[in-house]
């Protein structure tokens, strides 16, 4: 496992590991959206960007070589809801439809751009970027390993726990009553680096 600690820090993150703020995008990758009905209007929502990976940051944490040691990982997910936004859409209990989340991948990050999303007036639409210290161990938010509810594996037998993401007050997220959201891979889709086969659950106690 590869335990994942965020703070607050100012400086450039572009093309670096970095939770929240705006993604690195190569030129063929877009934001992610899920479809929304609302009042009768249909509209593609962006999904939260969680976080990117610069997976040569990994390698020192992961002798086995179960992740990539090169390119980027990107997380996004239908988080808004339990950030505070109770108008967003809510993808509820259990395992996540496909639109709700997505995992993205390139092994190539020479060609980066940043991609911004504004509120009307201006503002970021987004949360302030956070550094990412990795450490070689068991932590809540987390890589790798097996989900912290055995219910979780329960339901995905055999499956991986790509990432863990725990809740965190300083970022005003909760899922219902203590819960987590596991993106979950199998060990054989891992190693193909077959990330659009990774499904996502999300457990409360």
């Amino acid at each position: 496992m590869i335990g994942i600690a965020t703070q607050p820090a100012e400086g450039d993150f572009f093309g670096k590991s970095k939770w929240w703020g705006f993604p690195d995008l190569p030129e063929e990758l877009d934001w992610p959206t899920v479809p929304v009905v609302d009042d009768g209007d249909e509209y593609d929502d962006p999904l939260t960007f969680i976080c990117q990976i610069r997976c040569e940051e990994l390698a020192p944490f992961d002798p086995e070589g179960l992740l990539p040691h090169e390119g980027m990982l990107w997380f996004f997910g239908a988080l808004d809801y339990f950030l505070g936004n109770l108008d967003a859409v809510c993808p509820g209990l259990g395992e996540w439809e496909a639109p709700y989340f997505r995992v993205l991948y390139a092994k190539d990050c020479d060609s980066l751009h940043e991609h911004t999303l504004l509120y009307e007036d201006g503002t970021p639409a987004v949360l302030p970027a956070e550094s990412i210290a990795f450490s070689r161990g068991d932590a809540y938010t987390r890589l790798l390993g097996f989900p912290f509810y055995e219910e979780v594996s329960g339901e995905l037998p055999g499956m991986l726990s790509l990432l863990q993401i725990d809740e965190d007050d300083a970022w005003g997220l909760r899922f219902f009553d203590s819960g987590m959201l596991n993106f979950m891979i199998s060990p054989g889709d891992l190693a193909a680096r077959h990330f659009i086969a990774v499904r996502a659950w999300l457990h409360s106690a």
